[in-house]
């Protein structure tokens, strides 16, 4: 499924928030890839940097933020698979509000945003949305792209899709809001979807309708996903390869098997425990990891879990920070339990 080169590659990404108190390091260098066809789950607790990472990568960080180091390379269409020894361009470069910046938002990276009822205007019809969306991206007509509203609406099974067209947000149900959101993060054909916690605010059935859908639609079109969760259940049933997150830092990166079966780090192997199991003992209460997410301004020195680590090592931890480095042929980890301080000097 993966092709030779990526079609997005995160280097390095740091987005920080100047603030008068101080220095929020909501991304303190990032890296991952995404290739053609994959599904990269990124996942960690609230707070942990996942969204602003996302947002950095499409450029609609709000102020006081802004990306203050790294690389954010996308390799352009090119000969109809998307990477085919294109130029990659560093979006990091662009004018955010320029029109080649634009012109990448919402036409080549699309994003369904975590709360649809939110996203959508309510004084505005679903159907003069999604086609403002294809107008901006396409060079249609209003005729034609009505028409290929219509095709995504049905597509995503919205029922009756020509009478939903004329339907406002606050007219649909929490479901069919979320597939035309996702209807319209289609509309103009992106080779890479952003989904930030799209099932969060939808029960558990339509959340395995939307689930299900993403999974068919990305294999029908080739597209490549970049699923953000705090929802390893959701992970497991959805993503190829899993990036685990916390306090702006990669922790673990591997594929789903090898994250869910063979994790390495601390804090991805206490993820796994908090999942609920119906192989557990009836009333008994479920593993937490102690402790939570340090305040972005008192930031712990060294490897940022330590102080909620159950393998700390004092002297070691608290005092030098990890990098992420290969453990196998198919695993990332940042941790001193597999790689040692004069390794990463």
């Amino acid at each position: 499924m993966e092709e030779s080169q990526p079609y997005l590659s995160v280097r390095n990404l740091q987005t920080h928030f100047i603030l008068d108190e101080g220095v929020v390091k909501a991304v303190d260098g990032v890296s991952f890839d995404v290739h053609p066809g994959q599904v990269v789950g990124i996942v960690g607790e609230s707070g942990c940097g996942k969204s602003v990472a996302i947002k950095s990568i499409l450029r609609i960080i709000e102020k006081p933020g802004r990306i203050v180091g790294g690389e954010i390379l996308l390799r352009r269409q090119s000969g109809g698979n998307g990477s085919g020894g294109a130029e990659a361009i560093n979006l990091v470069e662009l004018d955010a509000h320029g029109q080649e910046m634009r012109s990448i938002r919402g036409g080549e990276i699309a994003l369904i945003p975590q709360e649809p009822m939110a996203s959508f205007s309510p004084v505005h019809t679903i159907g003069n949305q999604i086609i403002e969306t294809i107008l901006l991206h396409q060079p249609v007509g209003k005729k034609e792209a009505e028409q290929i509203a219509i095709e995504r609406l049905r597509e995503v099974g919205v029922p009756s899709p020509e009478q939903r067209l004329n339907a406002y947000s606050w007219e649909l149900s929490g479901g069919l809001r979320q597939r035309a959101m996702i209807a319209m993060a289609l509309s103009c054909n992106p080779r890479l979807l952003i989904a930030d916690e799209p099932t969060t605010a939808i029960d558990v059935t339509t959340q395995a309708q939307v689930l299900n859908l993403l999974r068919s639609l990305q294999q029908q079109h080739n597209m490549a996903i970049i699923f953000i969760t705090h929802d390893l259940g959701v992970i497991a049933q959805i993503a190829d390869y899993v990036v685990v997150m916390y306090l702006g830092r990669v922790m673990e990166t591997g594929p789903v098997d090898d994250i869910f079966h063979a994790p390495k780090h601390p804090y991805t192997k206490a993820l796994l425990k908090s999942i609920p199991s119906i192989r557990a003992t009836s009333r008994t209460p479920l593993p937490t990891i102690e402790g939570s997410i340090p305040h972005p301004f008192n930031r712990p020195p060294g490897c940022p879990f330590y102080p909620r680590c159950p393998d700390f090592m004092p002297g070691t931890c608290d005092q030098h920070t990890p990098e992420v480095q290969p453990v196998n042929e198919r695993q990332s980890v940042s941790c001193f339990l597999y790689h040692a301080v004069a390794d990463q000097v």
